[in-house]
């Protein structure tokens, strides 16, 4: 039954794009191009809605069910709406913001979804208390901001969504978790259909009712398979989602560095920053593809690693990110600290020879 209902969703993703396409012209749900933005033209938003028609169908048809399942649901309404009047209205930071905290209060309070502790690599736990509230409403907040924040180029957003969704489901299959196995893969097939018309050069954004519905659902997924285990395990999404949380995370370093508003928007992301170096708006997308590809990979091996193992690959991940971020001025030309001291040791190597 699951295989047909993907089949099912993918074909009604690719169904119904088109017509939310010329529904979006009509109630104006637009996005027009301007100094920041790298399209052209005018272009119709709210592709998300055929990426969430096509979840709740599939939903339906298949009906995963946990203690979760209702009260994710409904948070995901809560999160569709604010994208939609978002796409309509252009709403300002704070309303998006109370959107995305109403969505994962529900989670939170309703579904009682909440990462208590984590079991540390070499004995005992770490119980976040009062502090497991506000950490898991922070993650689920942080996440789908992050997805959105990469929502830049063609496909883009969906791409790395897909990828992301892809690893979650292939680790709940390992792990025989059905529920977020069956989730993640009718998100996945709902959402390759509308790639379809979003790849570059797109004829449709996903928007924020798209981009905010994906964060929101990537991030409950990733809580589900990771709540209260080892210190190990919990790493493993962060890995998972290293594209766009170290996007998200140099972003707001660069905002405190320059003492600009956190909210303040640019074009110093990622995809930005490729650009500027010379790659085309497809090669930006499928590099970008790739590297969420690995992270991916990392991983699943990460998870399969004893304790050692999985350390040295934090670290290499870290020192990873951190040397392509300062290599392509994510933060900004001046910031390079490990590039300058490889540099110094490269130049003291090569005076001592």
């Amino acid at each position: 039954m699951l295989y047909m209902t993907l089949i099912i969703c993918f074909a009604l993703s690719v169904f119904i794009t088109p017509f939310i396409k010329k529904f979006a012209f009509l109630i104006g749900a637009t996005d027009r191009p301007n100094q920041r933005k790298v399209h052209q033209t005018v272009m119709p938003r709210l592709g998300g809605l055929a990426i969430y028609i096509s979840f709740m169908i599939g939903m339906l048809l298949v009906h995963p069910v946990n203690q979760f399942s209702l009260a994710i649901l409904v948070g995901s309404f809560i999160i569709l709406i604010t994208g939609i009047l978002d796409d309509l209205f252009e709403l300002s930071a704070k309303y998006k913001l109370i959107g995305q905290l109403a969505a994962a209060c529900i989670v939170v309070f309703w579904g009682n979804l909440q990462v208590d502790f984590i079991n540390l690599p070499f004995g005992g736990q770490l119980q976040f208390g009062f502090l497991s509230i506000p950490f898991t409403i922070i993650w689920i907040v942080g996440i789908t901001n992050s997805i959105n924040l990469i929502d830049g180029l063609d496909g883009l957003a969906a791409g790395v969504s897909s990828i992301a969704l892809i690893t979650i489901s292939g680790m709940a299959i390992i792990q025989g978790n059905f529920y977020v196995m069956a989730v993640g893969l009718i998100v996945l097939t709902s959402t390759i259909g509308f790639l379809i018309y979003n790849f570059h050069p797109a004829s449709i954004f996903m928007g924020d009712t798209g981009a905010l519905f994906l964060g929101y659902i990537i991030s409950v997924l990733s809580l589900l398979g990771y709540k209260n285990v080892t210190f190990i395990s919990f790493v493993i999404p962060v890995i998972i989602l290293a594209v766009p949380i170290s996007d998200t995370f140099f972003a707001i370093l660069r905002r405190v560095i320059h003492k600009k508003p956190l909210g303040a928007p640019d074009k110093q992301h990622l995809h930005h920053c490729m650009l500027r170096m010379g790659y085309s708006h497809r090669q930006t997308v499928l590099l970008i593809y790739a590297m969420s590809a690995f992270f991916g990979l990392i991983a699943v091996i990460y998870s399969q690693a004893r304790i050692g193992g999985a350390i040295f690959l934090i670290a290499v991940v870290i020192i990873m990110i951190e040397i392509i971020a300062e290599k392509i001025g994510l933060v900004g030309r001046n910031y390079r600290p490990i590039l300058n001291i490889l540099q110094t040791l490269r130049t003291n190597t090569v005076k001592n020879r």
